[in-house]
């Protein structure tokens, strides 16, 4: 069902999306299920668990090492953005830019004079999301939901489509499933933040396990094989 949505919003162009965002029909979401909620929890925590000891014990070192030698600067960025029920809370990534006064409310566009060479290639890998575990493990986030954006870009989409903070209903993720469908990186039109919404919107009312299963695959596709606009 998700990819029949992928092909319907491809067919939408902005005039005909503007008149729709406002009737995305909403159902009663899975999440307010408490055992689901706590199963959700139980993988989020185990996975982030295994990786840490695994994996970001010597990559994390490795990649803020070559962050402080490619330029001046902090190792983290951290952002507030709206979290589960639209509490507010530091999202950290991987510092990819030159220290800068428009990082929350410009985003990053093709040849943006603000990222750092370095931070080219951790965006374009999403290796800049990765301090986002920490997010997770302090149950801030989850390894998949709605990807949460910073909080002037959220003030802007929500006066544009009517059921766009429903999203927030459950915690946001480091991956989704309008990320593992392609749409990653700038948006830079309304079409563009109307798929995502659409698509974040069926997640909360369709999760299950093996949904995140799925997208954690699908997002792992597409970033060895699909091209995306990430810059």
């Amino acid at each position: 069902m998700a990819e029949t949505l992928i092909a319907e919003s491809q067919k939408v162009n902005t005039k005909k999306a503007r008149k729709r965002a406002k009737i995305l029909t909403l159902a009663p979401s899975k999440f307010l299920n408490p055992n689901q909620d706590q199963l959700k929890r139980v993988f989020d925590v185990i996975v982030s668990g295994v990786l840490f000891v695994v994996v970001f014990s010597w990559l994390f070192p490795l990649i803020a090492l070559l962050i402080k030698l490619d330029s001046k600067g902090p190792v983290f960025f951290r952002q507030l953005r709206h979290g589960k029920n639209n509490v507010p809370f530091y999202c950290y990534k991987f510092r990819t830019m030159h220290p800068n006064r428009e990082a929350d409310f410009k985003q990053a566009t093709k040849n943006d004079p603000r990222v750092t060479r370095l931070g080219a290639i951790l965006r374009k890998t999403s290796l800049d999301e990765l301090p986002q575990f920490i997010n997770v493990l302090l149950g801030e986030m989850s390894i998949v939901g709605p990807r949460p954006h910073a909080m002037p870009m959220n003030d802007r989409f929500s006066a544009e489509i009517t059921n766009f903070m429903y999203r927030h209903t459950v915690k946001p993720g480091i991956t989704g499933l309008a990320q593992a469908k392609g749409f990653r990186g700038e948006t830079k039109n309304f079409y563009d933040i109307y798929s995502r919404c659409k698509l974040d919107i069926f997640y909360v009312d369709n999760w299950s396990l093996l949904l995140d299963l799925k997208i954690i695959v699908w997002t792992a596709v597409s970033l060895l094989i699909k091209k995306t606009e990430v810059y």
